[in-house]
């Protein structure tokens, strides 16, 4: 990493641990700073503000006193999830106290290029894409993957040296606490519409989202979603060598035309060849395609590895097969969006969809049309009354009620037929029955395995 020596004897507050605030103190001692770690949670049910603290960092828990800023701190960093509306955030801001997040300290040591992915959707199946294909035949070096898909960035920089790659996924709330952060490629897989009970409004939302090209320049490379007429309208206010890809039509960049995917007019692929199914994912492979092209990867590796890339866990993920039965997890997918999205990718005569969790206050009117022509659909948790409406609006012949996931993978084949597909994709969150989406696609997982035993 640089040995940089800006923060030496700087007084810094790090409020919130987790991963990333633990990397970001510990990587703050390292460069020289005063550093205080301020976390919500209690000392002795803390074991990461324990072990700081036998570092010799100062720490701060079972609150978040503003009595803190009374001494005369120089910067703050963040923990991404701490809203802005916080108290003590507000008041640094007042004060015009700099709010950081880890990310910004990730980019002021790293040795290497970042690779910065952003959006709504698909972040974690396209930096997760990118990652492979610049692996894939690398002579040397390696590409990293780091920040929102769950490697502390400044963690994976301070290892990172000079001959690497950090492939950065980046959520809005941590391209808010950004200054001089500057990706050397930046993909911005779609915009929709999320995360306004913490921005405030959709317009704040897509400026932290855009945040992520506001100082690359010329040389820098910016890939956006052609698709999208507001991605359009933007890229006329970036400095960045823009490179669009695009499902609809032909652009100056990655493309599909009749069923084939291409970069600048070369051939790369079919894009039945895609591993991951869904209209989603092709959109994913050609931001990566074009990552993948513009660090000159040979275009036969990048079709060998998205050919046999099968989704990363939770996420239309390809989970096995019994007796002619595929089975697909797809509990990351937590709004109507999202299994929309995923719908898109099978045939819906032989697709028996497993949906349902935590209710929100939303009807699903707008999955409707993404429903039609199901072939079953077994609904479970706090939503599964509503969704019944849906489906029945729908037309879906065979509706089933059931109590969670697990007993919806045994219904699903009990009545499932040779050359079916089973796709759990929720359109909900868990946590009506299930810590997180996680656990549930774990749960999904499992029973599928139970089905195997009993079919042996």
């Amino acid at each position: 990493m640089k040995k940089i020596t800006d923060y030496e004897n700087k007084k810094v507050l790090v409020l919130g641990l987790a991963k990333s605030g633990v990397s970001a103190a510990k990587l703050l001692h390292e460069l020289g700073a005063l550093v205080t770690v301020n976390d919500f949670k209690q000392f002795d049910q803390n074991p990461e503000a324990q072990d700081l603290l036998t570092l010799g960092i100062r720490v701060v828990t079972g609150g978040h006193p503003i009595e803190l800023l009374d001494e005369d701190f120089s910067l703050i960093v963040k923990n991404p999830g701490i809203p802005y509306t916080n108290p003590l955030v507000e008041k640094a801001i007042s004060m015009n106290l700099p709010v950081l997040t880890e990310v910004e300290l990730a980019y002021q040591i790293a040795e290497c290029p970042i690779i910065g992915i952003t959006g709504t959707n698909g972040k974690t199946t396209t930096t997760t894409m990118i990652g492979l294909l610049l692996n894939a035949d690398r002579k040397s070096g390696t590409a990293r993957l780091a920040g929102n898909i769950g490697y502390p960035a400044s963690e994976v920089a301070e290892g990172a040296n000079s001959s690497d790659d950090i492939v950065m996924e980046l959520s809005s709330f941590q391209l808010m606490g950004i200054q001089t952060f500057r990706p050397k490629i930046a993909v911005i897989t779609n915009i929709y519409e999320a995360h306004l009970d913490y921005h405030g409004s959709r317009a704040e939302y897509v400026k932290a989202k855009w945040a992520i090209q506001e100082n690359m320049q010329e040389n820098d490379f910016l890939v956006l979603n052609w698709n999208q007429q507001e991605l359009q309208e933007l890229s006329k206010t970036t400095k960045a060598a823009i490179i669009p890809f695009s499902t609809k039509e032909k652009v100056a960049g990655a493309y599909l035309v009749d069923g084939k995917i291409y970069y600048k007019e070369e051939y790369i692929m079919l894009a039945a060849e895609l591993g991951v199914p869904g209209s989603h994912n092709i959109e994913n492979a050609l931001a990566a395609i074009s990552v993948a092209k513009l660090k000159e990867t040979p275009t036969d590796v990048i079709r060998k590895t998205l050919t046999v890339f099968t989704g990363v866990p939770h996420r239309t993920q390809y989970v096995g097969e019994i007796a002619g039965r595929k089975f697909y997890n797809d509990s990351k997918a937590t709004n109507i969006l999202a299994t929309e999205m995923a719908l898109s990718g099978f045939d819906h005569s032989s697709l028996i969809l497993l949906a349902g969790g935590l209710d929100r206050g939303n009807s699903f009117d707008e999955l409707i049309p993404s429903l039609k022509g199901v072939k079953a659909i077994i609904l479970f948790g706090e939503t599964k009354d509503k969704l019944h409406k849906a489906a029945v609006e729908a037309g879906i012949k065979t509706i089933h009620l059931t109590e969670n996931v697990q007993t919806a993978v045994h219904e699903a084949y009990d009545f499932s037929e040779k050359n079916d597909t089973i796709l759990l994709s929720p359109a909900c969150a868990s946590w009506d029955q299930y810590p997180n989406f996680e656990l549930r696609g774990e749960a999904f997982i499992q029973a599928m395995h139970q089905l195997k035993d009993i079919e042996k």
